[in-house]
């Protein structure tokens, strides 16, 4: 059965997961999409996307993805309110925006899936995490589901869990690019080349991230395989425990959440 997946926004996220879809060749999909600056309406079309002069052409989609930022929700659920096909399921990818916000701006039990994608999403090895509305079914949030899952990692979590989850996947690219910059300004410190450095800490990441999922220890086992007593990494572990270093993790992840709860409606 056809189905219509219709786009608001279509910056990099909107265009990272557009392009997962074309990629997998799934069939029976027409996408759409609408913006207001039409800056990438040109790519889209030469990907066979259907780009719309009017809002009202994406209102009538099966799936409408609200790719806006959390600051503009609000005049796009004006707008579409009047217009929209209510059997349509909106999946937002806004930080914060919730179920019952966007059925209350609608005016009515809308049917809702909540996402938070991150960055990678662009390389097509992204990790987003989701939630099922109340009046959304399976097959429907099933089908969402696959939609992301062309993209990279995809775990389904509790609806109220979703500003919590930011700081796990949506926000710590962030904060992992800021840990690796401190290696390369070490690097840079030491005479060391930026492209060697960079080569060999990425590969040391991917490594170490395929050991936490695969290797079958856990975290503290995968640190005291490489620690050893007396050892070079035990010397600079003792700086990251006396600086408090998981707190400061922490710590950083409280306060991202708590923005988002700024931010929720």
């Amino acid at each position: 059965m056809s189905q219509t997946v219709g786009f608001i926004g279509s910056g990099n996220m909107a265009s990272a997961i557009i392009s997962g879809i074309i990629s997998s060749k799934m069939e029976e999909i027409s996408l759409l999409a609408y913006d207001i600056k039409q800056a990438n309406y040109e790519t889209l079309s030469r990907k066979g996307v259907q780009v719309c002069q009017q809002l009202e052409q994406v209102a009538k989609a099966d799936y409408i993805v609200l790719a806006v930022k959390p600051q503009n929700i609000a005049e796009v659920m004006e707008n579409l309110k009047p217009i929209i096909n209510q059997d349509a399921v909106i999946v937002s990818i806004a930080a914060g925006i919730t179920e019952s916000y966007l059925c209350q701006a609608l005016g009515y039990e809308a049917k809702v899936v909540l996402v938070m994608p991150n960055t990678p999403l662009l390389l097509g090895q992204g990790a987003t995490a989701m939630s099922k509305g109340n009046h959304t079914g399976n097959q429907e949030f099933e089908f969402v589901r696959q939609l992301f899952a062309l993209s990279g990692a995809v775990e389904v979590i509790s609806k109220d869990k979703m500003c919590e989850i930011i700081a796990i996947n949506g926000s710590s690219p962030a904060y992992i690019y800021l840990f690796a910059k401190g290696f390369l300004e070490y690097a840079k410190k030491e005479g060391i080349s930026e492209e060697v450095a960079l080569h060999l800490f990425t590969a040391s990441l991917k490594g170490s991230a395929s050991m936490m999922t695969d290797s079958g220890h856990s975290i503290d086992e995968l640190i005291k395989m490489v620690s050893s007593p007396g050892g070079t990494t035990l010397a600079g572990l003792d700086v990251f425990y006396q600086d408090n270093f998981t707190d400061t993790i922490i710590r950083a992840c409280d306060a991202c959440t708590k923005r988002a709860y700024e931010l929720s409606k």
